[in-house]
């Protein structure tokens, strides 16, 4: 059965100047109304080259956020250009190539618009591109355009960069625990922990006000490391309220995530957000999941574990925890 892309959509709907009735929200969803219009604070940026209280800001925003913007992350600014670039390339292509890399059943790999059913029949207004980056052994690069030619070549030149970041951050992390700095790697995983990249593309919206990029959610994943393009949409959701997130020039978000929240103990905070959408402006953002391998088993670390502090989370295989995640089924 052929998908409707919301790209397509999109041109339509800028042309009629009207949101088909899927993708508007329900009230107690729809950003035009729920979103805090007051002061609002802002999501911690840090910077990585200042080693002097790094780990207390990092442990700080985990604990209060889940969510950080990092800067001077060492990343070179040519290589995440070059990342946005070539996604940008891809999705501007005529939509009969980029079907050659529709998610074929039983994968999430690969071009797609729908990733899981939602109440009411609601869609979200994005159209993505999902796939490995890292380890080797998990990155198919069949699922990978080979148009732009230059495709592999900046993803693969961004993940070698991406993989010392999130080490970095890991370790960081772990001591902020009170925990030796390798404990959080080896606990998801260590040398295979694996990379997904996803390519959100979210089209030009004539209601941004009633219509959602990507629902509430927490990530699964351990870590969640963002390329946002200069578009705002990012949304955090904390003391009761939805807030935007800034903009932050040559910014990398951090994403605190499930596996990471349940091995703290709950101590670290898995960050619920949601993505808005433009009316004049194709907004992009480029996440990586880093999870661990499905067979490994995740629950409260036990060092963190006492009679005055039982474990607030079960421990479980990944591929078990994701099933439910995936299936809205209680953990």
């Amino acid at each position: 059965m052929e998908v409707e892309r919301v790209q397509a959509i999109a041109s339509l709907s800028i042309l009629k100047d009207t949101l088909p009735p899927e993708f508007i929200r329900s009230e107690y969803e729809q950003p035009g109304i729920t979103t805090f219009t007051g002061p609002v604070p802002d999501i911690p940026v840090i910077d990585l080259s200042k080693r002097e209280a790094l780990m207390q800001e990092i442990r700080n925003a985990s604990e209060e956020w889940g969510i950080f913007q990092v800067v001077n992350h060492g990343i070179p600014e040519k290589v995440i250009k070059e990342l946005q670039s070539v996604g940008k390339e891809f999705f501007e292509l005529p939509l009969k190539e980029k079907e050659k890399y529709a998610v074929k059943p039983g994968s999430f790999e690969g071009y797609g618009t729908k990733l899981q059913k939602e109440p009411e029949g609601k869609k979200a207004w994005v159209d993505y591109l999902f796939h490995n980056v890292w380890p080797p052994s998990r990155v198919n690069h069949d699922i990978w355009p080979q148009n732009p030619p230059s495709y592999r070549e900046a993803n693969e030149e961004y993940a070698k960069h991406l993989i010392r970041v999130v080490d970095d951050l890991l370790e960081i992390l772990s001591e902020g625990l009170g925990l030796e700095k390798q404990v959080l790697k080896e606990s998801v995983g260590g040398d295979g922990l694996e990379y997904l990249l996803k390519i959100n593309y979210y089209p030009k919206c004539p209601r941004p006000d009633l219509a959602l990029g990507v629902v509430a959610h927490t990530d699964m994943s351990a870590i969640t490391i963002l390329v946002p393009n200069e578009v705002p949409g990012l949304q955090v959701f904390k003391d009761d309220h939805w807030f935007d997130a800034k903009y932050v020039p040559n910014a990398l978000v951090v994403h605190i995530g499930d596996q990471i929240e349940i091995l703290s103990n709950g101590k670290y905070k898995s960050v619920l957000h949601r993505t808005t959408v433009n009316k004049d402006k194709v907004r992009m953002s480029w996440p990586v999941f880093c999870s661990p391998p499905e067979e490994t088993v995740v629950g409260p670390l036990k060092q963190l574990v006492n009679d005055d502090n039982p474990p607030k989370f079960k421990t479980k295989k990944y591929k078990d925890y994701q099933y439910c995640k995936l299936n809205k089924l209680p953990q």
